[in-house]
């Protein structure tokens, strides 16, 4: 086992931001580790609260123009209170996701016994959970694991002495939403219930105990397990958003995994699971410290210990984290994943797609997982039939609209009645640039001719909805800055406005998405000049009274200097309109924002670090890469490596590791820079298939922070700008310089190396 590929704790968890995940995309589990009496929380990714709700808000359109009106006067107060009323969903909230129950495993003879733990562990290798632990002179291992092929959890029991398991196994929980929790066999329990509401979700469980040697029967609402050898615990969930007859898909998944021994089960899930972990690797060479339990190691870090392990091992858990939460077919990753025990969670677990969602996937394709990120696409096909009555009804547009959430029946009407937030039209536009880095990243032309559409309708929206402010330029309006709020020279605070810079720089990228497309695509070619003179009237990213990029089309004051948003160096990252090769005075500008920013408190979120960290990778700060990457690990990750905002969030995981990598890798404007922020901690190390646009995938190992030999290998015929590393030459190149300008043939491999001292 790799060094930097397993968690692992000397205690049970006593909470559950130190248990440890599983799952398959679709079912998850969060695994205490507790001897006598085990829960494991389970989640299903469909189970939400209800069915699809219209919520457009008819008021919108008569009164858009007369909020329109108000802030090119720039009378806020008035502009918001009708907003709030008037522009808000009705009803306000979107459906929200819920928990399935838990699993509990029970050694009933042994209640309240003394029992010597030895350890849990989390092994990323293999995606399988284990725990030991000793009661009465028997030692006792259980081990878990969610298979996709299988669409099973599968749950182990094994003793060191024959005849010694005497368990007992039921599954509860829901607040009382559900029907029942009976055995239906001699050793089988079907859970099943709805979420609530009239047209609310309908789910199951089948759970399938199966014992060797001793006894398996129905024991109230258990399955008792007397005198066995061994014990295996099959469970399977479904729901009635993708099944009809759920109940009868949960009892098949298990029955059929049930006629396999445990062993073949257990190798068809590593061998589908490995496919996809060991595609990609990082070592980042320093003292091995795997012999110290990982809450552990956290502390020691936070108390200012180097320990470059742990840094590897979090960013193997965040691949781990996707594979385990994010595949075809599946619903994308929300707030917390398919990782929720709350009924009523923290900001209903839906997909926050003012960052949030879109940070889940940032790391998915420069970590050569691309086909994790097909649930997003999915999800915004969703959207699309929503999101055009949202922009007809409300806005009186064309186009597709969404606003800063969305649930998983696409909903695009705006959420909450929270003015720094709801009125945000821009979520949609944002996910669409996943589908143009997703082409990026695999030159996949049938893929970019199946979602150009995508992108050109959720364009068009701005087409119809931009209007000229008073330099004639195209704005939005209404809008806000996600989340922050401004104070105007003359004292009076805000948060609606016309032309907040992230959505200018968002619409810039889209709309460039889409004239590339075309181009491309060979199609569209009247349509595109008109875009293209859109665009040129779109502001660009500007410096302000502070040097800092303005976060406002005014030069306004924030409200919270140190807000966790920094929204207006989108343009830096994840887009790419401000670089530090090709924008140099805009990038000192934003250097000048992120100083602001933190010296008044910012990245004081888990995920907002996150940000920060690709931020200083995109300005080559390998310091402060190193900084951010240690405020993170030591100040914003649970014991049990979950990023915490607080509460939980997983979207920190991501981000956290995608930083991690852009700061050994950028591919952004055609060029390819390798080690561009290595932080001195890390002088020494290796990646391997790591990807770059152009449907790259490199290799690279370094010492002394200097590239020592590094291998490209195209999958289509492509030309690229390689940056090259200093001292370093490209083997077989007539060119030579600083950078060189190669056209590079699919599937040969380029090879970059020192050049003889």
């Amino acid at each position: 086992m790799a060094k930097s590929s397993r968690l692992w704790y000397k205690a049970p968890a006593d909470d559950w931001n130190k248990a440890l995940p599983v799952g398959n995309g679709r079912i998850g589990g969060m695994i205490f580790g507790q001897p006598i009496e085990e829960t494991i929380q389970l989640n299903e990714d469909s189970v939400w609260s209800g069915g699809y709700r219209k919520r457009n808000n008819p008021s919108a359109k008569p009164n858009l123009e007369i909020v329109r009106k108000l802030l090119k006067e720039e009378k806020i107060s008035e502009a918001e209170e009708i907003v709030f009323d008037a522009f808000c969903g009705t009803p306000v909230n979107q459906r929200h996701y819920m928990p399935l129950g838990d699993l509990n495993i029970i050694h009933y003879k042994y209640k309240g016994a003394e029992c010597e733990y030895s350890q849990r562990d989390l092994d990323l290798d293999t995606a399988v959970s284990g725990c030991d632990y000793s009661i009465d002179g028997v030692d006792f291992h259980r081990e878990i694991f969610v298979s996709e092929p299988d669409a099973v959890m599968a749950i182990k029991l094994t003793a060191s002495k024959p005849a010694a398991l005497d368990i007992r196994v039921r599954i509860d929980g829901r607040d009382d939403y559900f029907d029942d929790n009976s055995p239906v066999a001699e050793d089988a329990i079907l859970f099943y219930g709805g979420c609530g509401s009239e047209d609310g979700i309908n789910f199951a469980a089948y759970i399938k105990v199966i014992g060797k040697g001793g006894k398996v029967a129905p024991y109230g609402s258990f399955i008792s397990c007397d005198g066995c050898d061994e014990v295996t615990i099959l469970l399977s969930a479904r729901t009635d958003y993708r099944c009809k007859d759920y109940k009868a898909m949960a009892k098949a998944d298990v029955e059929a995994a049930a006629e396999m021994e445990y062993d073949e089960l257990k190798n068809r899930h590593l061998h589908d699971y490995k496919a996809l972990y060991k595609r990609a690797s990082l070592t980042l060479v320093g003292e091995d410290k795997s012999d110290i339990p990982t809450d552990e190691r956290l502390a020691r870090f936070k108390e200012g210990a180097e320990d470059n392990g742990l840094t590897e091992l979090y960013w193997n858990f965040a691949r781990y984290l996707m594979i385990a939460g994010s595949r075809r077919g599946t619903l994308p990753l929300n707030l917390q994943g398919i990782w929720n025990k709350d009924m009523w969670p923290a900001w209903g677990c839906k997909f926050t797609i003012n960052i949030n969602t879109e940070m889940n996937y940032w790391g998915v394709e420069t970590g050569n997982l691309s086909e994790l990120s097909e649930p997003l696409f999915d999800l915004l096909e969703r959207m699309r039939p929503n999101g055009r009555v949202t922009a007809e009804e409300m806005y009186g547009c064309g186009g597709f609209v969404c606003h800063h959430n969305t649930d998983l029946w696409g909903d695009t009407a705006p959420q909450d009645l929270w003015m720094p937030g709801t009125q945000w039209p821009m979520g949609a536009a944002w996910l669409c640039l996943h589908i143009w880095d997703h082409y990026k990243f695999t030159l996949d032309r049938d893929f970019l001719d199946e979602k150009y559409p995508t992108m050109k309708e959720a364009a068009a929206f701005f087409e119809d909805f931009l209007i000229e402010d008073s330099e004639g330029r195209l704005v939005t309006s209404p809008s806000v800055s996600p989340e922050n709020s401004y104070i105007t020279a003359s004292g009076t605070q805000g948060a609606l406005c016309m032309g907040p810079s992230m959505d200018s720089q968002i619409i810039y990228e889209l709309f460039s998405a889409v004239i590339e497309a075309a181009e491309i695509l060979g199609v569209d070619m009247v349509h595109n000049k008109k875009l293209k003179a859109l665009r040129e009237r779109l502001p660009k990213p500007e410096i302000g009274k502070y040097g800092q990029i303005k976060e406002w089309a005014v030069d306004y004051d924030e409200v919270e200097p140190g807000h966790r948003h920094v929204s207006q160096l989108f343009a830096l990252y994840p887009g790419d309109m401000i670089t530090k090769r090709s924008t140099p005075e805009l990038a000192d500008a934003a250097r000048a924002t992120l100083e602001r920013r933190l010296s008044h408190g910012g990245g004081h979120t888990g995920w907002s670090r996150a940000w920060i960290i690709n931020f200083w990778a995109r300005l080559f700060d390998n310091e402060k890469v190193a900084e951010n990457v240690r405020a993170l690990l030591a100040y914003s990750t649970s014991d049990n490596m979950f990023d915490m905002h607080p509460p939980f969030q997983i979207d920190g995981n991501f981000g956290g590791a995608a930083g991690i990598t852009e700061a050994l890798l950028q591919s952004e404007n055609g060029e390819l820079i390798l080690l561009p922020a290595l932080p001195k901690q890390w002088a020494d190390g290796s990646f391997r298939g790591l990807r770059a646009r152009g449907a790259l995938t490199i290799s690279c190992e370094w010492s002394g922070g200097k590239v020592v030999n590094a291998v490209i290998v195209p999958d289509k015929d492509v030309a690229i700008t390689l940056v090259m590393p200093q001292g370093c030459m490209l083997k077989g190149a007539d060119a030579s310089g600083e950078s060189i300008k190669i056209n590079m043939k699919a599937g040969e491999r380029y090879e970059i190396c020192r050049c003889a001292e």
